[in-house]
């Protein structure tokens, strides 16, 4: 019995403290709270694209539990934007708990139509805020998009079946089925101009026969898996221009993903590739900066094209998933081409081909991971899934006036498998070279340094003084070992760099002439 009373007791004096404690007590927080920021910027978006989610976290700060009467949009259920608070997804939310020095996120995220709004001329900025409590102790975070017009390519759907179309190409005459999403422009595509972004979903694949034209100052934005293919016969001519203001780009080129948020602005491997099939014809690129692809430019055969298959001049290409340019067994021409950061390798020549590169930057200062191939490397073979080797004659492979470098060492391997039929021609003229070979695994003619069929008036392993590799800033100081270093000849040929800085007099390697760099704060 008295065991019974004992517990009936201790329940009793458990429930009177329990009710006692003020802990359970909620008191009203409306103007007590604090805020991560006092403004979320969801940054900019594409018209019907949703943002990415941003998150705003709210503090009380107080040794009271508070209940914050409302918290919800200014523009209420009629808003673009769109909230989760503790999880709880809505527009308006009421007598939301807060204990005692602890804090909750609010998550904010938004799909907006640029169409809703009276001229918008290509952008609009759209605007709400939450508010926190009510009357006089209200508390606002402000919340700001800006929103963009584009030209959307997408590919066709099928209204039955909802099967997304998929490419059929004709690649060097063969037809060949493919798992890739996309379709052919139409006549009325096949010239991007400047005056709204292109957002491309899939790869939007030049007709056969037809060239695309892109304007000077024209934006090309790739969702995932996405890209441009040129059909065989067909021409891709990017028409870029200097532009004055080296921050904005106005003249130049860009291709880059869809996603604007500056978190994506230097994450590679964001979209696919331009890809140069072989058969394609007659392809040049000028000013353009290609960023955050898997593969910057994908340029297959027309190995014997006189002019070259691609002309690529005052260009960069930065950020690849793995290859900067990849080339297979074709022909390319690059002057004052800038390449960085790719996962494999800045510039690739494989199964032999043609490549004159003159006064160009070819580096890679890849940190996201380990690195197996060089910034520059050249081949005359493929291997393919029965280990079975197909090689092909390397006609030329001339680098002249160049920088060849980066945070691995060495940065130039020539692999060839010798066939007294097949050609391996390939020659360094006048170029600043990472390699050091101390544990002499590269050996044979290939890596004879001093043989001037081969090698001519290099420099070896001395410092390019870039600005900032990391950065992509791979403009020359005037510490660099390449000052003045270049073969006039060359120069010639390439008489402005590619800020339009004449080189003729004393040619400096690289795709820049060298600067004084400005003492740091």
């Amino acid at each position: 019995m008295k065991r019974h009373l004992y517990f009936l007791f201790t329940l009793l004096l458990l429930m009177f403290w329990s009710s006692c404690r003020k802990d359970f007590e909620f008191s009203p927080g409306d103007g007590r709270l604090e805020f991560s920021k006092d403004t979320v910027y969801l940054d900019t978006i594409f018209t019907n694209i949703g943002s990415s989610t941003y998150n705003l976290k709210v503090y009380n700060r107080s040794s009271d539990d508070i209940v914050i009467s409302s918290v919800k949009l200014g523009l209420g259920e009629t808003s673009a934007y769109r909230l989760s608070v503790d999880g709880m997804p809505g527009r308006v939310f009421e007598n939301v708990e807060l204990l005692a020095k602890d804090s909750l996120y609010i998550f904010v995220e938004t799909t907006i139509d640029i169409n809703d709004f009276l001229n918008p001329d290509g952008s609009y900025l759209y605007t709400d805020h939450i508010e926190f409590g009510s009357d006089s102790n209200q508390q606002k975070v402000e919340l700001v998009t800006l929103v963009k017009d584009a030209i959307f390519i997408y590919p066709d759907r099928d209204n039955t079946t909802k099967v997304i179309e998929t490419l059929t190409l004709n690649v060097g005459g063969e037809t060949i089925e493919t798992e890739l999403q996309g379709r052919e422009l139409r006549p009325e595509e096949l010239t991007f101009s400047n005056e709204k972004p292109y957002v491309i979903y899939g790869f939007a694949t030049v007709p056969e026969g037809q060239t695309l034209t892109i304007e000077a100052g024209a934006r090309l934005h790739f969702h995932e898996n996405s890209g441009i293919i040129v059909s065989n016969n067909a021409s891709l001519h990017v028409n870029g221009d200097f532009s004055t203001d080296q921050d904005l780009l106005e003249n130049e080129v860009i291709f880059e993903s869809d996603r604007l948020e500056p978190a994506y602005s230097e994450i590679p491997g964001q979209w696919g590739t331009i890809w140069l099939v072989d058969g394609s014809v007659d392809n040049s690129i000028n000013y353009a900066t290609i960023k955050n692809a898997l593969v910057g430019i994908l340029c297959d055969g027309n190995p014997d094209e006189v002019m070259g298959k691609l002309s690529i001049t005052n260009s960069q290409i930065y950020n690849s998933g793995s290859f900067g340019i990849l080339g297979r067994n074709t022909s390319i021409k690059g002057a004052n081409l800038v390449i960085n950061n790719a996962g494999v390798s800045a510039f690739a020549g494989t199964l032999g081909g043609k490549y004159n590169i003159t006064h160009s930057t070819l580096v890679n200062y890849w940190n996201n991971g380990f690195r197996q191939f060089p910034a520059l490397l050249i081949n005359n073979f493929v291997i393919d899934d029965e280990n079975t080797a197909t090689i092909a004659d390397l006609t030329e492979a001339n680098f002249n006036n160049c920088i060849i470098y980066g945070n691995d060492n060495p940065e130039i391997v020539l692999d060839e498998i010798e066939d007294e039929a097949v050609a391996f021609n390939f020659k360094f003229t006048n170029c600043l070279i990472r390699f050091e070979d101390n544990n002499n695994n590269f050996t044979g003619d290939n890596y004879d340094l001093s043989d001037t069929n081969h090698y001519d008036n290099n420099i070896f392993n001395e410092d390019p003084h870039f600005k900032d590799p990391n950065l992509n800033q791979l403009i020359i100081g005037e510490e660099s070992a390449g000052i003045g270093k270049g073969l006039p000849i060359f120069a010639l040929q390439v008489p402005l760099d590619l800020l339009k800085v004449d080189r003729t007099i004393t040619p400096d390697l690289g795709a820049y002439q060298h600067i004084i760099f400005p003492e740091e704060d």
